[in-house]
């Protein structure tokens, strides 16, 4: 082992703030130390574009002449809630019962985070699927990308198809979390239905 490697330590700690704009932000270190630069280059390497404030963090870090700085993300979860709802539009059984809901793969179509909410669409599937910024949060992201590949737990909202939970691509893809869409027979066959069809069981 090089020197290197040996610098090499894995610590934990809160994200005190992150800039997309940026390009960076800091975690608070747990060990007490100085806090940790978070490069969005290492971010992406996790499968990432944001990661939301207070959010709980393991990181591989390593010294440098401007300070610590994480080289490798191990592990994100979102900041700790009180319990309820982000959101009116999901109620408290939601929450609870999120494991219990397909893990789909999708790409954001767009979101601004400055009016609060976007949309995204499962991949195969062409229904537009909201995101508000408060489901994003709860989830761990501040903020998500044109064109970003995310993963969603999707339910009926009472305006219509709306993410429950957003998590990044690769959880998506782990054949354990996934349960696929079924492939369309006729024209008619939508992510609604597929949605409402699951609900009713």
């Amino acid at each position: 082992m090089n020197t290197q490697e040996e610098d090499v330590i894995t610590v934990s700690g809160l994200v005190k703030w992150f800039d997309q704009s940026k390009g960076y932000g800091f975690i608070v270190n747990n060990t007490g130390g100085t806090d940790i630069l978070l490069h969005a280059n290492v971010l992406r390497n996790f499968g990432r574009s944001s990661v939301a404030d207070q959010s709980r963090i393991v990181v591989r870090i390593q010294s440098t002449e401007r300070g610590l700085q994480a080289i490798e993300i191990v592990e994100i979860t979102p900041p700790e809630g009180d319990g309820t709802p982000p959101i009116e539009d999901l109620d408290a059984d939601i929450i609870a019962q999120l494991d219990s809901l397909p893990l789909q793969p999708a790409r954001v179509k767009w979101f601004d985070k400055a009016k609060g909410f976007g949309f995204a669409n499962i991949f195969g599937h062409s229904d537009d699927v909201f995101v508000h910024i408060e489901v994003l949060r709860h989830s761990g992201f501040s903020d998500l990308l044109l064109g970003e590949a995310i993963g969603l737990r999707v339910v009926e909202g009472p305006r219509g198809l709306m993410a429950a939970q957003v998590t990044s691509w690769d959880k998506a893809l782990q054949p354990a979390n996934v349960e696929v869409f079924p492939q369309r027979t006729k024209p008619s066959d939508s992510l609604r239905d597929w949605v409402l069809s699951r609900a009713a069981e």
